[in-house]
């Protein structure tokens, strides 16, 4: 499987929370052949499974991004917004962006703004309307807007618009890829509506009552410039077992098997404890009963901005992991 033509064609698929269809139909038509059978639930979960006799495991990464969603139209033609999951104003700010029917658009505010205390409702979108009405044949309330910002390699890093979670889809389809025989029931989940609290996870989890469950999103970084120390993880260190954060604490004993395998199988590994921000692990640890949960996480500079930015050996390292947890054994 070709990493950057089919990442090419996730981050550039158009799927904030809520919309996440034109992600759906990207990820079936690459996950078909190497699956028994693909269905959609309620929600809009794209659940992806690989039948087997033996424990039922669950993997997700959800499938949809943060964006702006138009709100008002005013006279002069400037769409208002809201968010779609943790858009930070400041970081928005003079990026491009596009509509699901094509139109483009730039995010603006007013001039003389204090960018130090901007909200979300502060900007707009000027998508070259010369009035209010010409506006409203281009963009309705209701639309969403995503960033149109380009994919590039730099280093071999790959700098691209939602890489969150983009980049955790493309892990999942490629461990698909090589996996080794097992008889593990493999449940691939590609979720809906994680921005918006990790809704769809919640409730494949629920249908699914997996015996293992493991979150596959990116997570923060400690080499950011002028980094917290809000995180653990690494750029280039390989992939990142989680422990914690703010969603989840993660089952001990699959932390301890992440990183075993790693070093049985000369997988580059960190251990990964942020302190705030979640993923699909939280829903799925809580669902029904309980379940054995744990994470791997792509490390990622940038998050929530549009352009984020992964190590490419990162990403083969957790496609690695992720594979040999597949299909390795477990105790129920």
């Amino acid at each position: 499987m070709d990493l950057m033509r089919n990442l090419t064609r996730l981050v550039g698929a158009f799927g904030p929370s809520g919309c996440e269809n034109q992600v759906s139909q990207v990820i079936e038509e690459l996950a078909g052949p190497y699956v028994d059978e693909i269905s959609r639930d309620t929600l809009g979960n794209l659940i992806c499974r690989k039948k087997g006799s033996g424990t039922r495991v669950m993997l997700s990464a959800h499938m949809d991004s943060i964006g702006l969603v138009a709100t008002h139209i005013d006279e002069a033609g400037f769409v208002h917004v809201g968010a779609l999951g943790g858009v930070n104003a400041a970081k928005a700010l003079y990026a491009p962006v596009r509509f699901q029917n094509g139109a483009a658009g730039l995010v603006c505010a007013e001039s003389g703004a204090d960018l130090e205390k901007l909200k979300v409702s502060d900007i707009l979108i000027d998508i070259g309307a010369s009035n209010g009405e010409e506006a409203k044949k281009l963009v309705q309330v209701g639309d969403a807007a995503v960033y149109n910002t380009p994919i590039a390699t730099a280093a071999g890093r790959v700098i691209a618009p939602y890489l969150d979670d983009r980049i955790a889809c493309l892990v999942l389809l490629m461990a698909m890829g090589q996996l080794e025989e097992t008889d593990n029931d493999l449940y691939f989940v590609f979720s809906a509506q994680e921005e918006l609290g990790a809704r769809g996870a919640k409730t494949a989890a629920w249908a699914i009552d997996p015996d293992y469950g493991i979150a596959v999103d990116v997570t923060g970084t400690d080499d950011e410039p002028g980094s917290k120390h809000r995180a653990s993880s690494l750029c280039g260190k390989g992939a990142a077992v989680k422990v914690m954060d703010d969603s989840v604490i993660c089952s001990l004993s699959l932390v301890e098997k992440l990183m075993a395998l790693a070093g049985e199988r000369g997988i580059p590994a960190q251990r990964d404890v942020l302190r705030g921000g979640g993923t699909d692990a939280g829903p799925i640890q809580a669902a029904r009963s309980g379940v054995r949960t744990g994470g791997i996480s792509i490390p990622c500079r940038y998050i929530h901005t549009p352009t984020e930015m992964v190590d490419l050996n990162d990403v083969r390292a957790c496609v690695d992991l992720t594979a040999a947890f597949a299909a390795g054994r477990f105790e129920k």
